[in-house]
């Protein structure tokens, strides 16, 4: 099997602005995001430890979103955020 290089390619959203009212959305899709990859690991056999290891499968993210250091919500943030601009620059509108 040929290895070729991968050179990720994603679409280029620095030009769309999210609406201010969308900022309460990015919030609750934040807190979902860490939801899901919390829930993931859990299933995966990870545990709360005060330090990441990888062996004895222990993270320190292992908690509820609100008690994240804000670093880490801020991952979830930017991940947030760059969907909806996806979203956004794809064609699609956000309406409530």
């Amino acid at each position: 099997m040929k290895i070729e290089k991968y050179t990720p390619q994603p679409l280029d959203v620095s030009d769309v602005k999210l609406p201010e009212d969308l900022e309460q959305l990015v919030e609750k899709m934040s807190k979902n995001v860490h939801e899901v990859w919390a829930e993931s690991r859990m299933k995966q056999g990870w545990k709360y430890g005060r330090q990441r290891n990888d062996e004895l499968k222990t993270h320190p993210c292992l908690v509820p979103y609100e008690e994240l250091p804000e670093e880490e919500k801020e991952y979830d943030r930017n991940t947030s955020i760059g969907t909806l601009k996806l979203i956004m620059k794809l064609g699609f509108k956000i309406i409530k």
